[in-house]
């Protein structure tokens, strides 16, 4: 096995310093965040245990772009124990914690990334990353790999394959794929079992609610929540809004997934009937301008929006600062608007994604399954690199979802059963 050789002019050649952090002196701070998700991360400190011991990633760079949080920095110090060079950065500018980032750089992490990075400063910070001539890349959202095929594609040759975290990167490369743009194989770590389960569904219902309320300090029980999508995320965050007491209102796009809504016990409606209804509003759907002008203009005084989708497209915050005749921050994280109506309307942290930039993000528990699916397959890719995996989005092997999911079992300290040889025969003449 032969990994591919690194280009001429990367960063590694002209940038020594190998970090781009706001304050090296929050490092302290940062590893009080950090030790305290390994604690809680069993899946990842087995697995780095193993890996410091075997090196699987002996001589792998492996750009990263996922939210820069302690949990985050676990994945990262994991993957070095494992021998790889990390080169990381974040993947929303809100969710970037400095502390953590700190933290990283002292322990020899090349770290890129700083909170509330302007546009220039997160497509920087992105390119540096890039610029390492990366074999492996772990992406959210699919920044790092749509700025190598559009802007580096010399360096494309030096890539074995990668994994996508979320819905929104995975819809991107699927595009890609189709139209024949997309150059390595990427590993769809969100379709696994163990994460879109777990991480899709628990982990963002709690975390979405974890950063609305440490942000607006209101009561939920009583209220109109609307759910825009209904796809494991948004089920989650339906879910969550009804154990906490609201009258949840899923609005959708797909017949099917509006029929679960209202098995589930849900309304459903359009969002121009729902807006008129709604106190707080969350979006979760991975698409643009779910909730635009029309809807604004006939929101209740006082109507709180947010954004749990990775982009902050879904919220059409463009409008609504054009159309607001005053805009005043009210709190942190909470802008309000004040329409022609004499309404106002309150946004939370920019539409973008509330849980993280509003919050610390999903549970270190339920991020220790999705991590580990992470590391496992990024393994995959290194031992698969010669096997001539196609360039298309590739699923997580079942071997790997059912070994999360047994070493979790483990954990918890329960066993469960499995066939005997009679029933394997049983079920597989049954399937042929």
């Amino acid at each position: 096995m032969k990994l591919p050789g690194l280009q001429k002019e990367s960063v590694l050649e002209r940038n020594m310093n190998m970090k781009e952090i706001r304050n090296p002196g929050l490092a302290k701070q940062g590893m009080e965040k950090l030790l305290w998700a390994r604690r809680n991360m069993p899946l990842l400190s087995a697995l780095k245990e193993e890996m410091s011991a075997e090196k699987p990633f002996k001589g792998v760079r492996i750009a990263l772009s996922v939210h820069l949080e302690a949990k985050t920095a676990n994945l990262c110090t994991v993957l070095a124990a494992g021998g790889a060079e990390m080169f990381v950065t974040g993947s929303n500018p809100l969710s970037t914690q400095d502390d953590v980032a700190a933290a990283l750089a002292e322990q020899g992490i090349n770290v890129f990334a700083w909170y509330n990075a302007n546009e220039q400063e997160y497509d920087r910070h992105i390119r540096i990353v890039i610029e390492a001539a990366p074999n492996i890349i772990i992406d959210d959202g699919g920044d790092l790999v749509n700025m190598i095929h559009n802007h580096y594609p010399e360096l494309i040759k030096n890539v074995i394959g990668g994994c996508e975290e979320t819905t929104t990167g995975i819809i991107r490369l699927v595009s890609m794929a189709k139209a024949g743009k997309l150059k390595f194989p990427m590993i769809a770590v969100n379709n696994a079992r163990c994460k879109y389960l777990f991480d899709n569904r628990y982990g963002t219902g709690q975390s979405v609610f974890d950063g609305i309320n440490r942000t607006t300090n209101l009561i939920i029980a009583g209220k109109n929540v609307i759910v825009a999508g209904y796809g494991w995320c948004g089920k989650g965050v339906a879910m969550r809004a009804k154990g906490l007491g609201a009258h949840v209102v899923v609005t959708e796009i797909d017949p099917v997934k509006a029929m679960e809504a209202v098995m589930d016990g849900f309304s459903v409606l359009t969002m121009d009937e729902a807006a008129k209804i709604g106190d707080l509003f969350i979006t979760v759907t991975g698409c643009k301008d779910v909730i635009t002008q029309k809807d604004f203009e006939v929101m209740k005084d006082g109507a709180v929006l947010c954004n749990a989708g990775h982009f902050n497209v879904e919220i059409d915050v463009e409008t609504l600062e054009r159309i607001a005749t005053e805009k005043q921050q009210q709190r942190a994280n909470i802008m309000g608007y004040r329409l022609q109506n004499g309404r106002w309307i309150h946004l939370l942290a920019e539409g973008r994604l509330v849980n993280l930039a509003a919050g610390d993000g999903h549970p270190v528990e339920i991020m220790d399954m999705s991590f580990a699916i992470q590391a496992l397959s990024a393994i995959y890719l290194v031992k698969n690199m010669d096997k001539g995996l196609e360039n298309r989005v590739i699923a997580v092997p079942e071997q790997i979802d059912n070994e999360v999911a047994n070493r979790k079992l483990g954990f918890w300290g329960l066993r469960i059963d499995s066939l005997t040889p009679e029933q394997q025969r049983y079920i597989g003449s049954y399937n042929l």
